[in-house]
């Protein structure tokens, strides 16, 4: 029998999102953390920082409860500015903040600190949350805007932090189950174990509100996500309202357009095989689904995220 609604928000609500009591936790660390990071990077002679926001999952309400499956990671933004954006390299920047971290909480080891792709990070132990310092340097002339370089290669794209939670919850204005979709789309892509990251997952939600609208249950919506990715085969440029009508051509096997930046696809670090990967998993998803809404063997929904799914409390 096709799962009602209720069943489905009932999972979302009590295995998928973030409980209250615990995002008004992160929520004060985070603050807690903001705050002293602030202050101790205004301190810094040769950092001058115009402002500090949160960003990512956590601030757009899309993040997933920490389990060992799914880790809880929360992005803030620290945006710089009076730097040179072709002369600066995100190495000098992250270790600026990586040292300010350090003296921030000396009883901490230094191992709690690690310098990642794009940012330091800070765990906190007790919670186990973890905090990824992202360094962005502003963009003067566009509001909220910066620029974010990559560890690994320099390369450098144009964000908008701000931008990116509007967009998310100009969706959420639009239809209230935008979220939950979200969530159960990224338990899904978690638990099937492929390379579509979260951000891809909100994207192609949006991509599909936009397109077909909110009409529809949430699992017949649910099922809509997966037959996309199978019958495209993410062949086909997902763009948005937001890019206008000009955009670059690019020669990416998955072509996703961020947003905030129309020169940003953000899926170009899918190779061809990982795509036939996330498209086979979408196809046999859908299957799963299909026969699981058709039948009565409501376990096959574990088949697609895990054992931990359930749409009641145990009798």
């Amino acid at each position: 029998m096709p799962l009602s609604n209720a069943k489905l928000q009932f999972y979302d609500s009590n295995v998928l999102r973030l409980p209250a009591d615990k995002r008004k936790e992160y929520h004060a660390q985070v603050d807690r953390l903001v705050e002293a990071l602030g202050m101790r990077l205004k301190e810094q002679t040769e950092v001058k920082v115009s402002k500090v926001v949160k960003a990512g999952s956590f601030a757009k309400f899309t993040i997933l409860r920490k389990t060992n499956e799914d880790p809880v990671d929360v992005d803030v933004v620290v945006y710089i500015s009076g730097k040179d954006v072709d002369h600066e390299t995100l190495q000098s920047l992250t270790q600026t903040i990586y040292d300010v971290l350090v003296k921030l909480y000396p009883n901490k080891s230094v191992e709690d600190f690690e310098i990642q792709r794009k940012a330091a990070t800070v765990t906190f132990v007790g919670s186990g949350l973890s905090v990824d310092i992202v360094p962005v340097i502003v963009n003067s002339s566009k509001d909220g805007y910066g620029w974010q370089y990559d560890i690994k290669d320099g390369s450098r794209i144009e964000t908008c932090a701000p931008c990116q939670v509007k967009f998310v919850q100009d969706r959420k204005n639009i239809d209230p189950h935008f979220r939950t979709l979200v969530r159960l789309g990224k338990r899904w892509s978690r638990h099937a174990e492929i390379k579509l990251k979260s951000f891809m997952v909100e994207l192609v939600m949006a991509h599909l509100l936009d397109e077909n609208g909110k009409e529809g249950s949430i699992e017949q919506r649910f099922r809509d996500f997966l037959l996309y990715i199978a019958d495209s085969g993410l062949k086909k440029v997902i763009k948005f309202p937001e890019n206008g009508w000009l955009v670059p051509n690019f020669s990416d096997p998955v072509v996703i357009i961020d947003p905030v930046n129309s020169g940003n696809n953000v899926a170009s670090r899918i190779t061809e095989a990982e795509r036939v990967e996330i498209v086979q998993a979408a196809e046999s998803a859908w299957e799963a689904a299909y026969y699981a809404s058709e039948s009565d063997e409501g376990e096959v929904w574990k088949e697609l995220f895990g054992g931990r799914f359930k749409v009641g409390e145990a009798a």
